[in-house]
């Protein structure tokens, strides 16, 4: 439902306010300047039936446009609970319980780059969220290391990636915690945030922007140099400082984007996979993997 949608049902019933959400999906958190949900949600959680019928209102429209569509699923679990949502994520809900943000990536995109957003809203399925809220995993994930790591393992849906998180986030073997990536992502978060406000756009042009030799406006020069400053930083994090980056604009299968150079991009996957399988390696030693043989590319 619409916010407005949303305010009334509040405004009739203030109970109402303990299950209606912001719900933020994909087009939201690449789109808009502040990442703001452009729908909101009802959210029973893990109820029965019983308290959820408590707001009868909200139940009621849950029961009129939800429930029939249950009716017809074929897991017996959602036609039976069809006021709950049907992956509920305790996992993430637990991580996340003790912190005021996290961050996001939109699972289809081009630009694969985090953002943070305030925890108390839903997340569709189309948002990817992880458990954190520090400088250091916003750098780390912000970086042409990660990037191109994602181009290489992600799934493809057209001309965008489908970011998967059990071949992407999940294989990304992290450089060490680094108080220099921790800098550099917070000086690159609190110049970008600023700069979509003040452009009135979100993450996908903003972007465009970056990646546009020909587009030298306020703030996006600005933003490249953070970028080759948070790459270099990285890099030094994994002990790779020997590395020639090279930015410039480079034509890439998403188009032309101002990143490391080709070389540099192919020693970077070359090394992240030798660490990937090295770091597996000694998982197996340790035991943490009971089935090692047959698989290539490890988590």
């Amino acid at each position: 439902m619409t916010r407005a949608q949303a305010q009334r049902l509040i405004a009739e019933d203030s109970r109402s306010v303990e299950v209606l959400f912001p719900y933020l999906n994909g087009e939201d958190l690449n789109s808009s300047p502040t990442q703001e949900p452009s729908r909101w949600i009802i959210n029973f959680f893990d109820w029965s039936e019983q308290r959820a019928q408590t707001f009868t209102t909200c139940f009621k429209i849950v029961e009129d446009r939800v429930k029939p569509q249950r009716m017809m699923d074929k897991r017996l679990a959602r036609r039976e609970r069809w006021w709950r949502y049907a992956e509920t994520a305790p996992g993430l809900h637990k991580a996340i319980d003790s912190l005021e943000r996290i961050l996001v990536i939109t699972r289809v995109s081009k630009v694969v780059q985090p953002q943070f957003v305030r925890v108390g809203q839903v997340t569709s399925e189309a948002v990817v969220a992880f458990a954190y809220d520090d400088d250091f995993h916003f750098g780390i994930l912000s970086g042409a290391f990660h990037w191109w790591w994602a181009v290489t393992y992600a799934s493809t849906m057209r001309t965008d990636l489908r970011y998967t998180p059990s071949d992407v986030f999940e294989t990304f073997p992290q450089a060490e915690p680094s108080g220099d990536v921790a800098d550099l992502g917070r000086r690159l978060h609190e110049h970008r945030a600023p700069l979509m406000i003040h452009n009135n756009e979100g993450l996908t042009k903003t972007y465009n922007r970056v990646h546009n030799p020909e587009d030298s406006s306020d703030g996006i020069p600005e933003m490249r140099r953070l970028h080759v400053e948070l790459d270099h930083a990285v890099a030094a994090a994994y002990g790779w400082s020997d590395l020639d980056l090279d930015h410039q604009f480079w034509v890439t299968p998403q188009g032309r984007r101002f990143t490391v150079g080709p070389a540099a991009k192919d020693e970077i996957l070359d090394r992240l996979l030798e660490l990937n399988h090295a770091r597996y390696a000694e998982e197996v030693a340790a035991g943490l993997h009971a089935k090692a043989a047959g698989r290539g590319r490890r988590r």
